[in-house]
């Protein structure tokens, strides 16, 4: 792994997990605002909550994810425009396809995760 390549996923990770909560917190609190009305008045502990926005949040975090991992890769690029080092890497002779590869492997090792994930829940829920 090339010292570019370290420098673009170390610059996607941190983007990456602030977004991915921030996108899974959003559509929790979108599914929780659709049902509140059912939760509100029917002397559901605290405890019950938490363990359903838990289970909710199993069911989100594939939609998550792509948001994110899009999110994140347009932060990533942004930035690095921003601080002018994508036109350091295309002056040095590095193609756009070149300097974009970690990315695409980070993102095909993300969706493999995500579909184990996906395989796993719906085996937990027979």
């Amino acid at each position: 792994m090339k010292k570019l390549d370290k420098l673009i996923i170390k610059s996607f990770i941190g983007p990456f997990v602030v977004i991915f909560f921030i996108t899974v917190f959003v559509l929790i609190m979108q599914f929780f605002w659709l049902w509140i009305d059912d939760f509100v008045g029917k002397g559901v502990d605290t405890t019950t909550i938490f363990k359903f926005l838990l289970y909710l949040s199993a069911t989100l975090i594939p939609l998550a994810l792509p948001l994110s991992v899009l999110l994140s890769s347009l932060m990533t690029f942004g930035n690095l425009g921003e601080t002018f080092e994508l036109v350091a890497i295309k002056s040095s002779g590095i193609s756009l396809l070149r300097f974009m590869r970690p990315l695409f492997f980070v993102a095909v090792i993300i969706s493999i995760g995500a579909f184990c994930f996906q395989i796993m829940s719906y085996r937990l829920r027979i």
